[in-house]
């Protein structure tokens, strides 16, 4: 099973690229082929009809499609910005939901988050659910919502709270077995 993963945070030492890497770390086990994206790499300009209809789909938004279709689902760590998700990720999606058939349909998907809120950025995973969930992805039922982020990881980027670690171990391989069923 090929899956992609990504914090959708594009700063280099955030919350969400820390627990994205313990995501990665959780799904690796046998016939599983993992591979960590940087959104960094897929930058795109606002989507706009007039580039789409004139010059064409960007590049960023191909090579990023390209990815996708080779994958059977996705994890993300996703930050909250102003209670949504990011718009950069937003205009990605958008970009990729132009071709047909729809790149997002059929693909497992588990939704994690990190922020120093109490609440853990899960009211943006709420509104990253509906574009998925609309363009024919399964959503994984649970999320992982990691609250106060800045006090959670020590230094070598492993989540304190051991209780938290294995919840967020547990979720992961109960993904791994639902994407499965969903592939087979």
């Amino acid at each position: 099973m090929k899956l992609l993963a990504a914090a959708l945070s594009l700063r280099k030492g955030s919350h969400n690229r820390k627990l994205i890497k313990l995501g990665v770390e959780a799904a690796r086990k046998p016939g599983i082929d993992i591979e960590l994206l940087d959104l960094l790499d897929y930058e795109l300009p606002p989507y706009n009809e007039d580039i789409e209809t004139g010059p064409g789909i960007p590049d960023a938004a191909n090579r990023f499609k390209n990815k996708l279709d080779t994958a059977d689902g996705l994890i993300l760590s996703s930050p909250e910005y102003n209670f949504s998700m990011p718009g950069h990720f937003k205009n990605l999606f958008d970009w990729v939901s132009r071709y047909e058939p729809m790149p997002w349909k059929n693909k497992a998907v588990l939704f994690l988050s990190a922020s120093p809120s109490l609440v853990g950025g899960n009211r943006g995973l709420w509104h990253l659910r509906v574009p998925f969930e609309y363009a024919g992805a399964f959503v994984f039922p649970n999320m992982f919502s990691l609250a106060t982020a800045h006090n959670a990881f020590n230094d070598k980027g492993e989540l304190v709270d051991v209780a938290l670690a294995k919840r967020l171990s547990d979720m992961v391989g109960s993904f791994l077995r639902f994407a499965e069923g969903l592939k087979y």
